[in-house]
Parts: C-alpha cells; sequence; structure tokens
C-alpha cells in the first residue's frame, strides 16, 4: 500500500473526483469509441448476467435492441437469437460505459462522450428516449424502433457535429453547478440541467448546415424531454470516478450497479472486482393502473450518480423530488441528505446546496462507514413493470444492500493482509 492509512488513499482518491475536469465534447455511434461492440453484441446496466438470468424489462430491452440493429425481424426470432448465444452480452461499466434501467447498448447508438481531462479518461452513456414506451424500461413496440432509428440517424449526427463545433466542449463542472441551485439532483430530477444543455447547444444548432425540419426536430425533443441531462450524467459521473480509482488504493465506493438480478459494487482498492448481493426492490408511487406488485427489481448503472454523490444522496438539493419519488416532504429530503453525510468522508465543494445551508454535496461514499454503521445509500429510481414490453410505471427509492459492502471490506482487508484468505 503506497499510503500510510486507509484514510490517506481515500483523501487521495476523493481530491481526484473533486479536481475531475469532465467536458462533454462528442456525440457518436456507440460502436466508433467501443470496439467490442463490433458484431452482435449488447452491452447491459450492472454486474454480469446471463439471457436467462435478465428479468423482464432487460429482456425486452434486447429484444428491442435486436430488431433496432435488424439482427431479426419478429420477436420470437429475435428470442431465440439471444437465448442460443448468437448475440454476446457484456457490462457497460467494462468497457467505460455506463446505461440506463436496462442499460442495454448496440453498436449503432448514438452516445455522449465525456472526457475527464484531468485524467485523461473518457465515458459513454446512450442517449435519453425521452418517456413513454421506451427501451430503457423494456418496451419494444414499432413507436420505440422508430424512435430510436430517428436518435441514430438524426439527433445523435446533429449533437455531435454541433459538439464538435464548439470551441472546447461543455464544460459539465459548470453545468451541474448552476443546476443544483436550480432544484437538480441529476437522478428523478433534471429539469434544469436539461435547460441549461439546451441553452448552452442552440446555438451550435442553428449555425449547422442541415435540414430545417432535422434543427427544428432536435430542439424540441430536447425541449420536451425533462430528463435528457440523466444520460449526460450517468457519462460524467462514471468518467470521473472511473478517473479517481486508477490509484488502486482504499476503500472509496466508485461505483454502484443493478442488472435487476445482483445489485453490485466497486470500491478503489479493488479495482474491477463487483461485490454483489441481491438487489432489493424499489418503493415508491406508481402510475394509474399499476401497484407494488408490478414493480421489477432494482435495474439499471445509474446509481453511478448516487456514487458520485448526486442522486438519492443529495435529495435536499431537490426537495420537489420527494413527493414524485414518494419520499415525502422537505424534513424528510434533509434528513435523508444528512443520513449520507455519515457514510460519505466529506463533502464535495464543486457543488453547493442552497437548501443545505450552501454544504457541498456528499463526497465519497466509505465501505468502512457503511459496514459501520448499518447505513446503506438511498437511490432515485424509475420503477420498471417486471414484465417485458410495459415500460416505465412508477418511481420511488431504494437502498443499497448492505451485503455488497461487507463482502468488499472483506476482500479489501485480504488484499492488505489483515486476514487470511
Amino acid at each position: 500500500m503506497q499510503y500510510k492509512t486507509i484514510d490517506e488513499a481515500n483523501r487521495a482518491v476523493i481530491d481526484k473526483i473533486v479536481g475531475s475536469a469532465p467536458f462533454l465534447v462528442d456525440a457518436v455511434p456507440a460502436k466508433s469509441v467501443i470496439p467490442e461492440l463490433e458484431g452482435k453484441v449488447l452491452l447491459h446496466a450492472g454486474p454480469p448476467i446471463t439471457w436467462d438470468e435478465m428479468t423482464g424489462p432487460m429482456q425486452g430491452s434486447c429484444v428491442g435492441a435486436a430488431l433496432f440493429e435488424g439482427w431479426a425481424q419478429t420477436e420470437d426470432e429475435a428470442r431465440r437469437m439471444l437465448s442460443n448465444g448468437e448475440i454476446t452480452f457484456i457490462p457497460c461499466h467494462h468497457v467505460n460505459a455506463v446505461g440506463p434501467m436496462g442499460g442495454i447498448t448496440s453498436g449503432n447508438m448514438p452516445v455522449f462522450v465525456v472526457e475527464n481531462r484531468s485524467e485523461g479518461n473518457r465515458g459513454y452513456c446512450i442517449m435519453n428516449e425521452g418517456i413513454g414506451k421506451v427501451l430503457r424500461f423494456g418496451a419494444y413496440s414499432q413507436e420505440v424502433i422508430d424512435r430510436l432509428t430517428w436518435m441514430k440517424n438524426v439527433l445523435g449526427p446533429v449533437l455531435g457535429q454541433a459538439l464538435r463545433s464548439t470551441e472546447d466542449g461543455l464544460n459539465l463542472n459548470v453545468m451541474i453547478a448552476k443546476a443544483i441551485t436550480m432544484g437538480d439532483e441529476f437522478h428523478q430530477r433534471n429539469i434544469a440541467a436539461s435547460l441549461i444543455f439546451l441553452k448552452e447547444i442552440s446555438p451550435y444548432i442553428v449555425d449547422l448546415n442541415i435540414d430545417e425540419k432535422d434543427r427544428r426536430d432536435v430542439i424540441k425533443f430536447l425541449a420536451d424531454t425533462d430528463q435528457f441531462f440523466l444520460n449526460i450524467m450517468m457519462a460524467t459521473a462514471k468518467t470521473v470516478l472511473d478517473g479517481a480509482r486508477k490509484l488502486q488504493e482504499g476503500t472509496v465506493v466508485t461505483a454502484m450497479s443493478r442488472n435487476g438480478k445482483d445489485f453490485g459494487i466497486r470500491i478503489s482498492g479493488m479495482g474491477d472486482q463487483w461485490f454483489t448481493a441481491p438487489v432489493n426492490t424499489p418503493q415508491g408511487l406508481f402510475f394509474t393502473g399499476y401497484c407494488q406488485e408490478d414493480a421489477n427489481p432494482d435495474i439499471g448503472d445509474s446509481a453511478i450518480t448516487e456514487a458520485y454523490g448526486v442522486g438519492g444522496m443529495a435529495m435536499i438539493a431537490a426537495p420537489g423530488v420527494t413527493r414524485f419519488v414518494g419520499a415525502g416532504g422537505f424534513e424528510d429530503a434533509l434528513a435523508t441528505s444528512n443520513e449520507m453525510s455519515e457514510i460519505c468522508i466529506d463533502q464535495n465543494p464543486n457543488f453547493s446546496v442552497p437548501t443545505w445551508d450552501f454544504q457541498g454535496i456528499c463526497l465519497g461514499i466509505d465501505a468502512r462507514k457503511v459496514v459501520e454503521t448499518g447505513i446503506t445509500p438511498v437511490i432515485n429510481t424509475g420503477i420498471a413493470h417486471k414484465e417485458p414490453g410495459v415500460g416505465q410505471i412508477g418511481a420511488g427509492t431504494v437502498r443499497a444492500p448492505i451485503e455488497c459492502f461487507e463482502k468488499a471490506l472483506e476482500a479489501y482487508a485480504q488484499k492488505l493482509g489483515l486476514l487470511d484468505s
């Protein structure tokens, strides 16, 4: 261990988080920056999982991706290919990427490219499809495929051209700092950040030599999609935390993710290794006609936002979202963020929260503190129907299982020679 104590190692890791410089620099087809996507390959959310283990929404997303890519012409044909091994599955996290809900990413889907200029690494995330019947929640109707095709042919290329025409990309630290003072927590509420993105990118879109209908359609889609920035935030958190975990020391949580079966975490001192436990099922508010029994177990890479210190960790920044996720009111939001600060090492001075007396967001979930206190991270999340093809049925919160943190600490203690293997 290059540091004298675990506390020193953890401080070095969180210093890299605070000193990060993420910029949104491009939007490109996923296969152009993720070579593993050549051929019939799909990325998915969470730790590794097989087709047979996937829950309904993730299977539905896989079906939709196979139809979108033209690998199959019907649902039955897609399911045969997916079940007989013709299509390879790779976790998004294994190729510098993240994906919301099912996380299913295929080669022709456009991804955002975020560059962390303090560490020289990049991260990727697919674009937000909007609301309603969407692939990330397991829907795969023709409406879903048509939207994905438009995103491939129009939205992605237009945003890519616009971002490449900026002088230096978009400074994400500045955008996040502004939006958190406007009521966003960046997991279930991204209204301010999405509007800031629209404000920043629109002048470049206006100047592009493109079809006028495409220009209008792109700007209207961005204006209509309140959660558009979520995927940018996910890529930002992934890129920053991947840069910080290069140190390979300490007990800072560098990833939290779910595949509908397992909840997995990574800690800085154990590199790429996953520590998993069975996922919990979100509790929350449901759209008309649905109830808790319809809910799919926890799913998605979007808990990377909580690992970064926002989302459920920063509930106090967005008290308005507490009613949406069924978490109470202002006092409940305050209590949640105060509780989350008990399992973190510090607070991030880059992102101060006005409703928290201008304290910074939580910085560095410490696996030791989670195990010591028994307090597990709170995650704000959308709720998918457990059956494929239905889509989102509500929103709520969920807790990470403590067993992940216990396993991570035991493994790190063995690495340091503090426990027998």
